[in-house]
Order: C-alpha cells, then structure tokens, then sequence
C-alpha cells in the first residue's frame, strides 16, 4: 500500500521518487529527483527501505500527554504542512490542544461519492496525522467531514459534537504559514471548533446610524516594489497564470497611486523578465498616465531588463 510521501523506486528500471498523486487504482503519479511527475502502475512500484511518508515523530504509544491545571475547553485545529521531500504533498496533521479526548472522524465526499479516511481517539494535548493530499489538485479536492466526539472524566458540563463539512479554497492558504511546534515545522493552521461569533443587535442598529469614519491614510511606499508573485501571496502554487497577472497589476496600480499621492519624484517596479507580459501591461498604462513625465529601465547592472523606473512630473 503506497501513501502519497512515500519514497518509492521503479521495477524495470534504475529510477526513484516520491508519490504526489493518485491518479487511480492501478496508477501513481511519481516525482523523479528532476522534478518530473511520472505516471507509473502500482505493480511497477518497490518501497525503498528505510524511506517512507512524513508521519508525526511521537508514536502513539510514545506520546506524552500534559495535564493542564486549568481544564481547555477549546483548540482543535488542522495544520495543513508541506512534505519535507516532495513539496506537491501536503500532510493533513489534527492538533487537539484541549484538555479533552477526541474521538474523530473523517469522511471525504466527493461529488457524493463518501470515504472514510480516519478514525481513532487522540488524547488531550496530542496530535496525529489523518490525511495527505497533492497541492495542485486543491480545485478537485473533495469535501471533509469532520465528526469529533468530547469526552473527560472531569466534572464539566458535556458539550455537543463537533460536526463540520469543510471545502477548502486557495482562500484558506492565502495567509503566511505558522511555526507549528505540535509537527515542529511551519504549516497553515486551522481551527476547527472557533466558536461562533454572535451578532449584538444593538451595535449592529448603532452601526447603521454611525457617522461616517475617516477613510484610511495612504501609505507612504517603498522606492523600489518588488511585483514578483511570491513576493505578494504565499498562496501562488494555487493561482493560475490570468490570477497571478491580475493580483500583480492590482498591487502595480495601488503602489503607483501611493507613490502620486505621496509626491514621490520616482519609483522603481521589479516586474522580472518572464515572457514580457507584466511588463507590457505596467508600460502600457504608465505610457498613458498623466502624473508620469517619463520611464526607463531601472539599473541594468542590478536589474537588466527586469525592473521599470517611472519618473513623475513635478
């Protein structure tokens, strides 16, 4: 049985590397030490000794388990990490940070098609692994339902089962990851029992009659703004080619505004050398702007063709 993560090498030939995809029953998608994902039958497919999927380091058997003082009623999450060796795979890890034992469950529907994924009790202040899946087929990933029982021996109120169908989207992964010291690596983190927020209806009435508040300051930007897509989400691996130009631009026109309204007497855009895309659309529409006295490329020695300076009229 292979698991995505799994270090795997070829029968009939001298290859190797890790499983990112299940394509189906009989196939795997395997990423060779160049980068390339291979199609390959199960049956083509040896586990290499001593290699195997990211898992959590503690064993169950081996886990310690702390005992807060104070009993904590809250704090199940969901890290979500990229694999240490095949970046593609993300491993799904269920932190429970309560004081309670969980007895979870985990189904995938998938246009209505239900698998059970995992099932088992984790201990008050334990983690463990339920889920692995490939990055770039986020669109396709099927639904999760989350089933999570609450049990304690301590003299507290029982609360209600936790029940959430969760469908994420590149949304989810659009924030920075976090040092997760459960899984000792950064991951995107996600609680799953965040109580919900009631709505006070005498503020939401006050809000309606509220004046007006002052518009946010623009703020004053950087002489130099760097337009490269990792620069500005942490969530590119998801974003197609039409979503990276558009979040670029909206980020090239914002900076270009702050830089009018602050009187700079220039700015520089490092928009890189690609295919030539972002840069005809930035000198298209500072060709034809009115605040602009000039553009050039900025310091080839530093930049070559891969940054604009944009000189403002005085």
């Amino acid at each position: 049985m292979f698991k995505l993560g799994d270090f795997v090498r070829f029968v009939d030939e001298k290859r190797e590397g890790y499983v990112t995809r299940v394509i189906d029953a009989q196939t795997l998608g395997v990423t060779d030490t160049d980068g390339f994902e291979i199609p390959v039958a199960i049956s083509n497919l040896t586990h290499v000794h001593g290699h195997s999927a990211n898992t959590i380091a503690q064993s169950d058997d081996k886990k310690v388990i702390v005992v807060d003082e104070e009993f904590k009623e809250t704090g199940v999450f969901l890290a979500v990490a990229e694999d240490s060796k095949a970046s593609a795979v993300a491993h799904f890890t269920l932190i429970n940070n309560t004081s309670y034992q969980l007895l979870l469950s985990l189904k995938t529907d998938k246009k209505a098609i239900y698998k059970g994924e995992f099932a088992s009790v984790v201990q008050a202040k334990t983690s463990t692994q339920i889920y692995s899946a490939n990055l770039g087929d986020l669109e396709i990933w099927p639904e999760f339902i989350f089933q999570v029982l609450y049990f304690t021996t301590a003299n507290v109120k029982p609360v209600a089962p936790l029940n959430l169908t969760k469908k994420f989207k590149a949304k989810d992964f659009s924030g920075a990851k976090k040092q997760v010291p459960e899984i000792n690596k950064y991951a995107w983190l996600i609680q799953l029992d965040e109580p919900v927020q009631l709505i006070d209806a005498q503020k939401l009435k006050e809000s309606f009659f509220r004046a007006e508040t002052e518009k946010p300051k623009v703020l004053k930007p950087a002489t130099e703004i760097d337009l490269h897509i990792e620069k500005l989400r942490d969530d590119y691996q998801f974003l197609n080619q039409s979503e990276i130009i558009d979040i670029q631009l909206a980020y090239f026109q914002q900076m270009l505004d702050a830089a009018i309204v602050h009187q700079l007497p220039s700015i520089v855009f490092i928009h890189g050398v690609g295919n030539g895309t972002l840069r005809h659309h930035i000198h298209k529409t500072i060709s034809k702007h009115p605040q602009v006295r000039t553009f050039m490329d900025a310091r080839k020695e530093k930049f070559g063709f891969g940054a604009t300076e944009v000189i403002f009229k005085v």
